[in-house]
């Protein structure tokens, strides 16, 4: 099979290139705030030399209460992430839930997301990758690894072949995810660059009955062991004040935290992937 290389602005996928680091708050909160962090953020990420996208959803379609915040929709959401993309020069990514949002959304987002409970959604998948964009698709934590296979083929058929596959943890009995890091290498199988999204693989999911838990201790674990398994980029959540935040607080890292741990995951990069 052969190994495909992605490329957005100035970021590599693939190719034995360096992890990227996909970070930022899982929602839009504020303009304010939003920017603070994606500043903060890229901050770090050059003075360690890491390439970097800057994420945050303008909605969170999928919360487990009707009253949960949700963002502040997609069009003030996407103005925000075009004011990060210019002022900071990064790459932006957020999710479309709806084929209808990607008339806008592709005219701001580098990469266009799937979110993982809509992997099969073949309409939405085929219009993402009509985009152009780099379409980063997430697979369901009801899906076997070598069931993307399928939705690789669907975004190929659209004509597209700048895609990023997602592993974000696997049902495990109620309220919990699992990840079983030969699916990592089962998804490179298919030629794509493979992401590993540590943040929501310590969900809980509805584990507060209201709400989504998190076992944010396990974080600098699996982001460890992701990049050891030769990952192509890490997903991760963040946040300046995880305890404050309007979504996912108990599975985010705080931005401050970032730091020793990402030092780390550089050091078995360079060691996994034969780096200098």
């Amino acid at each position: 099979m052969k190994k495909r290389i992605v490329k957005v602005g100035g970021v590599t996928f693939g190719g034995g290139a360096p992890f990227v680091l996909i970070a930022g708050p899982c929602v839009i909160e504020d303009r304010r705030s939003t920017i603070k962090m994606a500043g903060d953020l890229v901050k770090l990420t050059r003075r360690m030399g890491i390439p970097y996208v800057f994420k945050a959803s303008y909605d969170k379609a999928n919360r487990t209460s009707i009253d949960a915040f949700r963002g502040p929709g997609l069009e003030e959401g996407l103005d925000i992430l075009a004011e990060i993309k210019e002022r900071f020069h990064v790459p932006v990514v957020s999710d479309v839930h709806d084929i209808a949002e990607i008339d806008l959304a592709e005219k701001v987002l580098d990469i266009i997301q799937i979110p993982a409970f809509l992997c099969r959604q073949t309409s939405l998948v085929v219009r993402a990758a009509r985009s152009g964009r780099v379409v980063n698709i997430k697979k369901g934590q009801f899906l076997a690894p070598w069931d993307m296979k399928s939705v690789v083929k669907k975004a190929e058929a659209a004509g597209s072949t700048k895609i990023l596959l997602t592993e974000r943890g696997v049902t495990f009995g109620y309220n919990n995810l699992v990840t079983d890091f030969t699916g990592l290498s089962i998804m490179a199988d298919t030629g794509y660059p493979v992401v590993y999204d540590v943040t929501h693989s310590v969900q809980q999911p509805g584990g507060l009955g209201n709400a989504t838990g998190g076992r944010s201790e396990f974080i600098p674990l699996l982001s460890r062991c992701g990049v050891a398994a030769g990952v192509d980029a890490v997903f991760m959540e963040t946040h300046t004040d995880p305890r404050k935040s309007l979504s996912d607080g108990a599975n985010m890292l705080p931005i401050a935290k970032l730091e020793p741990l990402l030092a780390t995951m550089i050091t078995i990069d360079r060691v996994v992937k034969g780096l200098k």
